[in-house]
């Protein structure tokens, strides 16, 4: 039986493969998914000067499967957005609109907030 650090006071959680933090860990980032797959929608105006932003939160996507699905979204809405820390942020008021397509796609979401 191999002996080896899973945690650690200094790190926290340590990758099994590295050792290295689980923030400085590199070896498998691109294929994990960044979300825990329980996906929600909901509007943002805070700190946006009065603009509402539609954000996608927990998406079970990988880096890359979550910038082609966000790249779908503005399409789909006819508006600009990005993907930012594994949300995806369309402009304006699109709740309906992108859980329809979600669902489409397969993917069960719900609208957060009021």
């Amino acid at each position: 039986m191999s002996k080896r650090l899973v945690y650690s006071t200094d790190q926290g959680r340590l990758c099994p493969e590295c050792n290295q933090a689980i923030d400085d860990c590199r070896c498998s980032t691109a294929d994990q998914p960044l979300g825990s797959g329980n996906v929600k929608i909901q509007l943002e105006t805070k700190g946006r000067k009065g603009k509402g932003v539609t954000l996608v939160k927990d998406l079970a996507l990988t880096a890359d499967e979550l910038k082609a699905l966000g790249k779908k979204l503005k399409n789909h809405c006819g508006v600009g957005g990005s993907v930012k820390d594994g949300t995806i942020e369309i402009q304006g008021d699109q709740r309906p609109k992108i859980k329809a397509f979600l669902e489409s796609q397969g993917i069960k979401a719900k609208i957060a907030g009021g």
